[in-house]
């Protein structure tokens, strides 16, 4: 499950351009909810297990850029996990999550190949922040500019005027662009035919909503055709993009 990142922001995308993937591994289902949700805002891609087997699992699929990582798990410590994804993943970063602040634990999950970790309880902008650092030290990722919009696995370049979602370069016409582009400036926002009108083709609504119905068709077709859709219709009130399922 992905999200959108906050409109404007500079943020990480891995090399391919494709969102940063994060495992948030904690017993505490509550706590790791709350972790995924704010690295979800983020515009980050997010899975998470609950014992360190799952966290092994997880990573083998899931393949992540960066791991949240809680010391005590039910089934084993988490610098078994450690070692373990380390043999999976053997440049992966990893936070430690640890409700012990003793100076050898923290010694003992740098030594065993921990990259940082925090304390509880923390703020879950400190843990965002730690991360961002760690995964820019990695080398994984690449900034993206403030050009770029990101809506779950879509991605649009204002500059470039590329377009692609996940791993598929996606052409559009310049208006297909404008109207998409419109819409990922505001996620999750129900824009009426008639804002969509004035802003992607500069004239007030007066009797022409085919021709938006129209183009929503066209980026449907290229946009959402064989994938989970992103652009729904509110009946009577307008259209919005948002992450798919």
């Amino acid at each position: 499950m992905t999200t959108t990142s906050p409109q404007g922001r500079t943020d990480l995308l891995r090399t391919d351009r494709s969102p940063i993937r994060v495992l948030v591994v904690d017993d505490e289902a509550p706590l790791a909810e709350l972790l995924s949700m704010a690295l979800r805002y983020e515009g980050w891609e997010v899975r998470s297990a609950g014992d360190g087997a799952g966290a092994v699992r997880t990573a083998r699929d899931f393949r992540p850029d960066a791991v949240v990582l809680d010391v005590m798990l039910p089934d084993m410590g988490g610098l078994t996990v450690l070692g373990r994804l380390r043999r999976e993943l053997n440049d992966v970063p990893v936070l430690f999550l640890t409700a012990r602040d003793a100076v050898e634990d923290r010694i003992a999950g740098l030594t065993a190949g921990g990259d940082d970790y925090v304390t509880k309880p923390f703020s879950l902008e400190e843990v965002v922040a730690r991360l961002r650092g760690l995964i820019r030290r990695s080398g994984t990722a690449s900034v993206r500019s403030e050009s770029t919009l990101v809506v779950g696995d879509l991605v649009l370049d204002e500059d470039s005027h590329e377009v692609s979602r996940g791993d598929d370069s996606i052409h559009l016409t310049a208006t297909e662009f404008e109207l998409l582009r419109f819409l990922m400036r505001n996620p999750r926002r129900v824009l009426s035919k008639a804002q969509i009108l004035d802003r992607v083709w500069n004239y007030d609504f007066g009797g022409q909503a085919n021709v938006v119905e129209l183009y929503i068709s066209y980026l449907r077709k290229k946009i959402d055709a064989g994938r989970s859709p992103m652009i729904h219709t509110r009946r009577g009130a307008g259209y919005l993009i948002k992450p798919g399922a």
